[in-house]
């Protein structure tokens, strides 16, 4: 199987279709090139895909258009590659597939890349990237803000996870943003999860089933961990929110840990695995189904629905200020508490207040 398949638990579909490192020359593709990728394809689907009867259905549908003509248009390898993803997506409904072109991906007699060097610049790049944290903020009213757009391996971002939630230790709220989260690894969820409960509550978050060896994976959160936060958590979503993005908020809203507030997400939980089916063209194809240990379903299809259903862009300002009321209702004194009525004024129209940089008592 090596060079025919590479599995993904979870994939940041975006991510991997932008890195350099998958580019590659438009390769021109014939009639019989097209027939061949087809031919290939249609049998991985029946092979791996999840649902066999949707693999049936997305093979026949595929392998109808090409011989009608369908796919003349589509000269090279990379405009191929994405027509076949687009209908992929649309005779399945499963947003997970994809299509990329990759040339050294099944290459006959390729060196194989050694796996200290491939560690070596998937830890740059995922450093490079801030372990997908883009943001991290103490509001105004002591209300942590992390904003995380992605899960990548756990061997890398597990550290910067538990150093984001040491800063935020202090705080009397966490607002955790994965309004633009694409997704990534289920592993790399369950670490981040594991800050959240008290130690020595472990908790079981998922099962990934797996067709090909008909074996089921659970996925628990890590005990070892040691960083907690008990505070109440506010988690933003939006209909980008995807993939590892759903399993993380779905995570929160099943073990009643967290508030969701914004859109229902985009409705992605099937793991993919890559194959390359000729010409350099790789497809992902979900081949696991993942069921939350709580809710015995999954959001595929239907997206996780926010406690709180706002516009996404709404979603930030509608959580600070529900953090805010609830400050201002527990607050221990008359000054306290006019302090948090006025931030909660300003949050509430959108307004922040202002730095200043002058010297303290000038004006």
């Amino acid at each position: 199987m090596a060079g025919k398949k590479q599995f993904v638990a979870g994939v940041v579909l975006g991510a991997l279709l932008s890195c350099s490192a998958f580019a590659a020359a438009d390769t021109a593709l014939s009639a019989s090139d097209r027939a061949a990728v087809v031919q290939k394809l249609s049998a991985e689907l029946k092979a791996n895909y999840i649902e066999p009867a949707v693999a049936e259905r997305a093979g026949a549908a595929i392998a109808k258009k090409r011989a009608e003509g369908g796919y003349a248009s589509a000269a090279g390898a990379q405009a191929f590659s994405e027509a076949l993803a687009t209908d992929l997506r649309a005779v399945s409904g499963d947003l997970h597939f994809g299509a990329r072109v990759d040339e050294g991906f099944d290459a006959p007699g390729a060196a194989p890349v050694d796996r200290r060097t491939r560690m070596a610049e998937m830890r740059d790049r995922s450093a490079r990237q801030g372990y997908g944290i883009e943001k991290i903020e103490r509001l105004p009213g002591n209300v942590g803000y992390i904003e995380l757009r992605g899960f990548g391996a756990t061997e890398f971002v597990g550290p910067a996870y538990t150093a984001a939630l040491s800063l935020m230790e202090g705080t009397d709220a966490l607002i955790l943003d994965l309004r633009r989260n694409g997704g990534g690894s289920p592993g790399s969820v369950a670490y981040l999860m594991s800050h959240f409960f008290p130690l020595g509550d472990q908790r079981h978050l998922i099962d990934i089933y797996h067709r090909a060896s008909g074996t089921t994976q659970q996925i628990w959160t890590v005990p070892t961990v040691a960083q907690r936060y008990d505070k109440p958590v506010y988690v933003l979503t939006s209909a980008r929110t995807f993939s590892g993005g759903e399993d993380c908020a779905y995570d929160f809203q099943a073990h009643k840990r967290g508030t969701l507030v914004g859109e229902t997400t985009g409705g992605g939980s099937n793991p993919v695995g890559w194959f390359g089916v000729g010409h350099g063209i790789v497809v992902a194809i979900p081949v696991s189904r993942t069921t939350n240990a709580v809710t015995g379903t999954n959001w595929e299809h239907v997206g996780v629905k926010p406690d709180v259903a706002v516009p996404a862009a709404q979603a930030l300002q509608t959580a600070y200020a529900a953090i805010l009321r609830t400050q201002v209702a527990a607050a221990r004194d008359d000054a306290e508490r006019a302090k948090l009525q006025r931030l909660l004024a300003m949050v509430e129209k959108g307004e922040r207040e202002p730095p200043i940089y002058t010297l303290r008592g000038e004006r």
